[in-house]
């Protein structure tokens, strides 16, 4: 979730190209060297799509491409989820899912792409299926310095292994899914004041948007929180949204609560709801 007070905002826009039944929730994501886009990927045809390695470091750096699977919590957290323990919906997600290749090196400014497609069963219930593909850094071979051979005992040398994670939705026939927010509350979090809310689903599909919160009298929105998903797995999720004093007091008294779809998927209303925030 990214949080943005709307007093100054800079908008920073990027374009991919898509291919097939794509949909882009944000451009790109970097963690480390790696950039990927897009961040968000949904299916709901029988053409495949790709997303788009680039290593934006100094030096080569190769990736192990997989999939997982996740599950969200009422508080919006994802939980790994083990393949022994997957169910139904979360198997039948794996197995649909073809990708390739399935390890790459990328030389520095050097784009590549990841071919991504699925293929439904015949006999595949209406609904959706999703999992989350996981781009991880293979850490290079080091060599072993003087001072290591040096070293009395065991020496340990911890290398951290970055990763992007992004999810892979595919929506198999009719699907669709009812959403409406709870009256908000400002409370007090571990930082400050917090606005809490609940999104309530229920449905086949999954949500995702952003929440923003307008006041009477002002031209724009006083906060605006995107990247906000609620999954088929839980049918309502807790949203907290850390304010600044100033937000806080400004937000008290009448006020309309919008979630809507991304801008660039069009900005659609998804749900909204009028009250008195105290």
């Amino acid at each position: 979730m990214f949080l943005k007070p709307l007093r100054n905002l800079t908008t920073i826009a990027a374009s991919f190209a898509a291919f097939g039944a794509l949909s882009i929730a944000t451009p790109a994501h970097a963690q480390g060297d790696l950039l990927v886009a897009p961040t968000r990927v949904i299916l709901d045809g029988s053409r495949g799509t790709e997303v788009i390695l680039s290593n934006i470091g100094a030096d080569e750096a190769t990736y192990r491409i997989g999939l997982e699977l996740r599950r969200m919590t009422d508080n919006g957290r994802l939980e790994p989820v083990e393949k022994v323990d997957a169910n139904d919906t979360e198997e039948a997600a794996l197995g649909m899912i073809r990708y390739a290749p399935r390890r790459i090196s990328l030389p520095p400014g050097q784009p590549q792409s990841v071919r991504l497609s699925a293929r439904p069963g015949a006999e595949l219930p209406d609904g959706e299926y999703r999992v989350h593909m996981s781009f991880k850094a293979i850490p290079r071979p080091t060599e072993v310095t003087q001072e290591d051979t040096q070293a009395e005992g065991v020496t340990l040398r911890l290398i951290p292994i970055y990763g992007i994670t992004i999810p892979i939705i595919v929506r198999h026939g009719d699907v669709e899914a009812q959403v409406a927010l709870t009256q908000p509350l400002i409370v007090q979090g571990e930082k400050g004041p917090e606005l809490a809310l609940s999104i309530e689903r229920a449905g086949e599909s999954s949500t995702y948007g952003a929440l923003s919160i307008v006041k009477p009298g002002l031209p724009d929105p006083i906060v605006l929180a995107g990247g906000i998903a609620v999954y088929p797995e839980i049918g309502s999720r807790e949203v907290r949204i850390n304010l600044t004093e100033e937000q806080a007091a400004l937000l008290r008294g009448p006020a309309r609560i919008e979630y809507r779809e991304l801008e660039e998927k069009g900005g659609a209303l998804i749900a909204a709801v009028d009250g008195v925030i105290g």
